[in-house]
């Protein structure tokens, strides 16, 4: 976790700076925004002007963490630091390298909170706080202990729930048994697991629509490899559509995990200029999502990552490609696995 020196510097850059930006990434999720609606309400604590950007809309599925609507898609000019949070890939901030902000970033000090351990980092940073932690929320947990920074109730609300939804439920291959600790800890602080919970389901209720498009989703998917695999392909007329109102990979995935037999669900979007995305999700004992994005240039964890390729390659090529690679990894572990019982 954070050593000393490392949150020596990140209090120092702190307490430099009177206005902070906590940028998210291309790909918000409610580890990242509610770390960043954690970090916002410390910061303002200490008396700072903090700034919250994204450079997409918050999905409608998140827009249950409170202070979501706060979040900007215009990069502001005037800052005295930032903190890039969840993520240390710079291939996750291609807006801000669209719109130029990134050079802005670059010429004020540049804090990286993230538990993504992955080769691509962000160059310009000024000190990567980077744990093999279960959520990032977890380490701001952390290294506000570590800086002895207060918590609020509703700050510990924050982190309970970013923990929570990247460790599904603290039953993820990657939850530690301090990532249980720290959940018993916000408990001990006040935080109420069932009134969490309850808000959360709230923002699962889907409009018919959305069940029917559903419906046609789970048609569509394609298995490979014996089943192992299981495939989504989301065009753009279809993103277009549904996005603003719910996530389409995330109306599926979890769905197509379930298949008998399949340990990796993996949905594509196919975008009108070209650009493909995935996001990848793994059965427990076959985490093998960061392998799988990192070879795209994207990150994540063992259980759950992503990846983007916007170099104009067809996508029928990027899937052949991912489901080969996906059904060598999966030989891999098993292969580790008969080695291992020798």
């Amino acid at each position: 976790m954070t050593n000393l020196a490392e949150a020596q510097k990140i209090s120092e850059i702190i307490s430099a700076a009177q206005k902070i930006v906590i940028v998210q990434a291309d790909n918000p999720d409610v580890d990242s925004l509610a770390s960043s609606l954690a970090l916002e309400a410390i910061l303002e604590d200490q008396g700072k002007q903090v700034l919250l950007y994204c450079g997409v809309d918050i999905p409608s599925y998140l827009h249950y963490l409170p202070g979501w609507g706060r979040v900007v898609k215009d990069m502001p000019k005037s800052f005295d630091a930032s903190i890039i949070i969840d993520t240390s890939s710079d291939s996750l901030l291609e807006k801000l390298g669209k719109n130029g902000a990134k050079s802005w970033l670059a010429s004020k000090p540049v804090i990286v909170i993230d538990h993504h351990v992955t080769d691509a980092t962000i160059t310009f940073a000024t000190v990567i706080c980077n744990y093999p932690a279960v959520a990032t929320a977890e380490i701001i947990y952390e290294l506000a202990n570590k800086l002895q920074w207060p918590l609020d109730k509703q700050t510990n609300e924050l982190l309970a729930m970013g923990i929570l939804s990247d460790s599904l439920g603290l039953m993820s291959q990657s939850t530690s048994s301090r990532s249980i600790h720290i959940i018993g800890e916000l408990v001990e602080a006040g935080v109420n697991l069932a009134e969490l919970e309850s808000l959360r389901r709230e923002t699962l209720r889907k409009d018919v629509e959305l069940i029917h498009y559903k419906g046609e989703l789970l048609q569509r998917v394609e298995f490979y490899g014996d089943n192992r695999v299981a495939i989504v392909s989301i065009p753009w007329e279809e993103i277009e559509e549904y996005s603003p109102h719910y996530n389409p990979s995330m109306l599926v995935i979890d769905d197509m995990r379930l298949a008998k037999g399949t340990d990796i669900a993996i949905a594509f979007k196919i975008y009108k200029d070209g650009k493909v995305t995935a996001k990848i999700r793994c059965n427990y004992g076959y985490g093998i999502a960061d392998k799988l994005a990192e070879h795209f240039g994207g990150g994540g964890h063992p259980m759950a990552s992503g990846f983007k390729i916007t170099d104009g390659r067809s996508y029928e090529d990027i899937k052949s490609e991912t489901i080969d690679l996906a059904i060598k990894l999966l030989k891999d572990i098993e292969q580790e696995k008969a080695h291992a019982n020798l």
